[in-house]
C-alpha cells in the first residue's frame, strides 16, 4: 500500500562486484528501479548522451550544486568530480519508484544522513583471499594498488556495522537473489506501511 518508491544504497569495498551485481539485477529484470543518473565534471566520452549517461556540468557548476545542497553525496577522481543529484532522487521515490544507488561506502555514509530511511546494503567478498583474486583477475592494476585496496577493504568491511543488511557476494546469483529479498521484504514492512493502514482505518 505504501506509495513512495525505496531508496536502495548498495555500497562495499572496492573489487567486491557492485557493479556487476547491479548489471545483473538489470539484465535479468530482478525487480523493477530507476537508476540514478550522476551529475560529473569530466568531458562526455563519445555516444555519451547528457542526462542520460551523465549530467556534464563545469566545475564551477558542480560547486554550485554542492553550496545550494543539491547533491546526496559526491567525491573527486581522477581530478573529476562525481555526484548524485537529490532532485531527480527524490521526484523519482515521490512518484512510488524505487531508485538504486551504486556508491562506495564514503558516498553511502552521505546519503545516510540525508536519507535515513534509505534501505542499506553492504555488499561483502566471502573472504580477503577472494577479493585478492578478484582484484587480479582484472589485470588493471599493479601489485602495490592491490595491496592498498585489500588494506582499505579492511578498513571499509569494518563500517558494515552502519548498514541494514550484509549480502555476500560469493556468486552473482546468489547476491542478486538475496537483494530481491531484502527489496521484497521492505516493501510490506510494518515500518513502511502502517501509515496507510492508519488512514484507513480513519476513513472508515
Amino acid at each position: 500500500m505504501a506509495d513512495k518508491g525505496l531508496l536502495l544504497v548498495l555500497s562495499g569495498p572496492s573489487g567486491v562486484g557492485k557493479g556487476t551485481v547491479k548489471s545483473a539485477i538489470v539484465e535479468h529484470k530482478v525487480f523493477p528501479f530507476e537508476y540514478s543518473v550522476s551529475m560529473t565534471t569530466r568531458k562526455p566520452r563519445e555516444g555519451e548522451v547528457n542526462g542520460k549517461d551523465y549530467y556534464f556540468v563545469t566545475r564551477e557548476e558542480f560547486k554550485q550544486a554542492i553550496a545550494d545542497n543539491q547533491l546526496l553525496e559526491y567525491n573527486e577522481y581522477v581530478g573529476n568530480l562525481y555526484g548524485t543529484p537529490l532532485g531527480p532522487v527524490k521526484e523519482m521515490l515521490a512518484a512510488g519508484k524505487d531508485v538504486l544507488l551504486e556508491i562506495d561506502v564514503n558516498g553511502a555514509r552521505t546519503v545516510r544522513q540525508q536519507m535515513p530511511d534509505g534501505v542499506f546494503i553492504f555488499l561483502t567478498p566471502p573472504d580477503l583471499h577472494t577479493l585478492r583474486d578478484r582484484l587480479e583477475h582484472r589485470g588493471t592494476e599493479s601489485e602495490d594498488v592491490i595491496r592498498g585496496r585489500i588494506a582499505q577493504a579492511r578498513k571499509e568491511i569494518l563500517v558494515m556495522q552502519d548498514y541494514d543488511y550484509a549480502v555476500v557476494n560469493d556468486t552473482v546469483a546468489n547476491a542478486v537473489n538475496h537483494i530481491k529479498a531484502i527489496v521484497d521484504a521492505e516493501h510490506v514492512s510494518v515500518k513502511r506501511v502502517i501509515d496507510d493502514y492508519r488512514k484507513m482505518v480513519k476513513e472508515d
